[in-house]
Parts: structure tokens; sequence; C-alpha cells
């Protein structure tokens, strides 16, 4: 089979197509011809070695986790799944090695649902890293009607899915993002404010007494502006920086998969309730490009190969 991989740490030149042996299918997995896959941004923290001794590299790598396709094989003890099963899956395993950028992929049944026919295989692919995440940090932030919520990088392939999550549960929502994503902001239902030197001031103007919850999904200088903007009480969630925790008291957010979570989500965009912004969709061979582009931090919504 045919997939994208590298052999060694690095940028994304080290990224190549090749043949590589054919997967197969564990007794509590099964084999998944890939339709679409969809990339983000902790695929090159790992290519570039920012992860090691978090999680083990096991040379060489098919990048990815995020995965759309057909069940092709079913493993020995796989029930719910039959050959010919469109699915959708965050695939991630207890190491990196055997990713979703290849035209084969062995999934781990835990972390696969059955795809709604309402959504294509680029739409499925785009959804489960991402809105996992998403609803992970909205629930254990404990985000409710009524609650004022401050999300940073509103407009990026987390944030656009916690912004429509918090929406969804009736909060009112401020999102950080570019100027040029503010439209696009509040055809989330959120109210758009732009990064820089003044962001505490138009924050606050937009909520005087402060935010319930704070929710940063872009790491960097975020994290400086809770105390300005977290009212008393009030709780803050990030996927980039302990201190959310350790300093505030809040969570930090290690996305897990979760089969129950990933359906309910794949609801939501079935039913149209759950918009999956899909920023470009490159072909295979093109999956390097792909990377270049995504590390660029200037992507709205999610990046997609199509297998």
């Amino acid at each position: 089979m045919k997939a994208m991989t590298y052999e060694r740490f690095g940028n994304a030149d080290v990224l190549e197509l090749k043949e590589v042996p054919d997967a197969h299918p564990g007794s509590d997995s099964v084999l998944v011809q890939v339709k679409a896959a969809s990339i983000n941004p902790v695929d090159y923290k790992v290519r570039q070695g920012h992860l090691k001794g978090l999680i083990d590299t096991v040379f060489p790598v098919i990048p990815a986790w995020d995965v759309s396709g057909v069940v092709v094989k079913p493993g020995l003890d796989t029930p719910e799944f039959e050959v010919g099963d469109e699915i959708l899956a965050y695939a991630r395993k207890d190491f990196i090695s055997n990713g979703t950028l290849a035209e084969l992929v062995e999934v781990p049944v835990r972390t696969a649902v059955h795809k709604p026919k309402e959504l294509s295989f680029e739409e499925a692919a785009a959804l489960p890293l991402t809105g996992l995440t998403a609803l992970q940090t909205v629930r254990r932030a404990g985000v409710s009607a009524g609650q004022r919520v401050l999300i940073h990088a509103a407009a990026g392939g987390v944030g656009s899915f916690a912004t429509q999550l918090a929406v969804l549960a009736g909060a009112r929502v401020v999102g950080t993002a570019s100027e040029r994503n503010h439209e696009y902001l509040r055809s989330l239902g959120a109210e758009p404010v732009t990064y820089g030197d003044d962001l505490v001031e138009s924050a606050r103007a937009l909520a005087p007494e402060g935010f319930d919850v704070i929710l940063d999904f872009a790491g960097h200088s975020a994290m400086q502006t809770v105390p300005d903007l977290l009212r008393d009480g009030g709780i803050v969630a990030s996927i980039t920086d302990h201190r959310a925790r350790d300093v505030y008291g809040g969570q930090y957010v290690w996305v897990r998969p979760d089969r129950a979570n990933l359906a309910e989500l794949a609801g939501l965009a079935a039913r149209g309730s759950l918009k999956i912004e899909i920023a470009e969709v490159f072909d295979l061979a093109e999956a390097a490009e792909a990377y270049r582009k995504l590390e660029t931090g200037h992507v709205r919504g999610k990046i997609v190969v199509r297998v």
C-alpha cells in the first residue's frame, strides 16, 4: 500500500510517499480502506520531536490519527462493524507509528463509529480529533446556559467546534481571532475580538464583570490575560498550557478517544447543528505541502487529505 511516511524527526521535508507493507487488523480492530484523513498540529509536533517522553515513536512513522473510510476486513472480535461499513475514527494508539495517511489503516474499535450518510468522507475525517478536543474541553470546563465564555483561537480547528458547542449549550461566547475571521465567528454565534495589545480592553468592554469560563486553544500569551479577564470563581481550561490547572486551578485537557462523544458529534453534524469547516483538501501525494500550510498557523477550520 502507499503511505506518507518519515524515518527521522524533522520538518515537512522528511515526509515521503512510499510503498509499505499492507496494514492488517488485530483482534479488536478493523482494517479500513482510507477515503480521507485530516491533519492536526499535534502531528507536526510529533514529527519535530516535541512529544518525546510523552508518547513513544516507532520509525518509520505514518502520521495522523483522524480517518474516514470503509471497513474491508473486521478483526476476530469486532461485532460492531461489518465489511462495507463506512466509519470515522480518532484512531490514536498507544504509540506513534501506523497512522492514517495511507491507503489502509488498522483502526481500534474503541475509537470508531459509523459515519452518518449525511456527511461526506472529507467532512467525517475533519471531525474526530478537533471535535473531541472541543467537546471534552467544553464539558470539563462545565460550560452552561447563561455563562460568559471567552474562547481563544475561536476560528481554528478546535476553536470552531468549541465555539459552536458553547453556543449550543446556551452560553454567550466571545472569540478571539484575526479580523479576517470575525464574520466567520459571527456566523457561528460568537462575538469576535482581535488578538493584540488591546485584547483585554476589547474583551472587558464586552464582559465588564469578567468571564465565567476561558477556553484556551491558542497558547502563547493567552494565559497571561487570565487574571484580567476571568471573574472570581471562574474556570479556565487549556489544551496548550498546564498553568490553566497548576496556577489557576482549572483544567488541562489532553483529548481521549471516546466512541460515545464521537457519535454525539457525528450526530450533531449530520443534523446540521455543528458546522464542519474545511480549509482545503489535498491529495495523499501532497501531504507534505498540506503540513506546510498547517504549520503557518493561519488556517481556518481543518485541512483534509483525500486518499
